[in-house]
């Protein structure tokens, strides 16, 4: 099983936004049968049968193994991944284009960027895996906390500049038998999550 799966086909998509069969998908990180799941989401076997062909048609589950009970064979499924990506390649004409208007001080272009970056993701790791090939990558995330909008613009600024410089410095154009290679960097305000109750009334030991 993968630990991550892009899924680059608009059926696939379509299957697996379906609420049962995403339910099913998450209750198949772990093998299981179709008596099983149906006894667990309270759905006839039948159905869930049905479910699990659609899924496995679309390569979203895989048989596990089979079990003899008696006269029967009980096929045990199970995920392929342990969670899915859906590739904005699935939209087709719609899928969001950051060479239409590039503009670095905007989000609908930072969103863009990152649509390309996990249709581009999608398709390097389906081609590593197919060739059974390592690929080569780097990410850095981090957060950080400005005291005023003036040190944030002066960050992005040092930011740009440093990256600039790497950039000037290692890229070759002509260099025998190298290989180009995309960099993107993000930076965006952090969602803040509401603390829990509980969270609220710890004190510090």
């Amino acid at each position: 099983m993968l630990d991550v799966t892009v899924i680059e086909d608009a059926a696939a998509a379509e299957v697996s936004l379906d609420p049962v069969r995403a339910r099913l998908l998450a209750e198949l990180s772990r093998p299981a049968s179709a008596s099983a799941l149906a006894a667990k989401l309270g759905l006839p076997r039948q159905r869930v049968n049905y479910h699990l062909r659609e899924l496995a048609r679309h390569g979203l589950v895989e048989l596990h193994e089979e079990r003899r009970k008696g006269s029967v064979t009980e096929r045990v499924m199970r995920a392929t991944a342990q969670s899915y990506v859906i590739s904005p390649a699935t939209m087709g004409d719609l899928e969001p284009d950051p060479d239409r208007s590039p503009d670095q001080l905007s989000a609908l272009w930072m969103l863009a960027l990152g649509a390309r970056l996990v249709r581009e993701l999608g398709e390097l790791i389906a081609g590593a895996r197919r060739s059974r090939r390592t690929l080569a990558t780097f990410a850095v995330d981090a957060e950080v906390r400005f005291a005023s909008a003036a040190d944030r613009a002066a960050f992005a600024a040092e930011l740009s500049d440093a990256v600039e410089s790497l950039v000037g410095r290692y890229h070759d154009e002509h260099a025998p038998g190298g290989r180009s290679h995309r960099l993107l960097l993000a930076l965006h305000p952090a969602i803040t999550r509401r603390r829990s109750p509980a969270t609220d009334d710890r004190k510090d030991d």
